[in-house]
């Protein structure tokens, strides 16, 4: 594959645009998946709470089917990836990592007084 002067790409500057266009086409799962997140609200149950909770947990406070739990699971990891909580290791034990909050999620609590979730809506 050359680019219009001819030149020739190297196999890195065709992975590297590659991702970027891969990263664009799909950014929108990222703001899906924080619109979920607010809608079923995970941040407000976390925050209830009061302390980190396991998946299970979080899974017995929502409003959906327990056979949900490994789409949770996935927007959990999405969430993680965005830096919207961070996973807190209690063990070894995969059960016992458990979900937090971080400053940006304060910040989707429904009551919290610089509250953006509306804008999720």
């Amino acid at each position: 594959m050359s680019l219009p002067n001819n030149e020739e790409l190297t196999t890195e500057q065709l992975l590297h645009a590659q991702a970027h266009v891969w990263n664009h086409l799909f950014s929108f799962i990222n703001s899906i998946s924080l619109k979920c997140a607010v809608q079923l609200r995970i941040p407000d149950i976390i925050h209830n709470h009061g302390k980190p909770m396991t998946l299970s947990q979080l899974l017995d406070a929502l409003p959906i089917p327990h056979v949900k739990s490994p789409f949770l699971y996935r927007l959990m990891r999405i969430l993680l990836h965005s830096e919207f909580f961070v996973k807190i290791d209690v063990s070894d034990n995969d059960e016992d990592e458990r979900y937090w909050l971080t400053p940006a999620s304060l910040l989707l609590l429904r009551n919290a007084p610089l509250t953006v979730g509306q804008l999720c809506n």
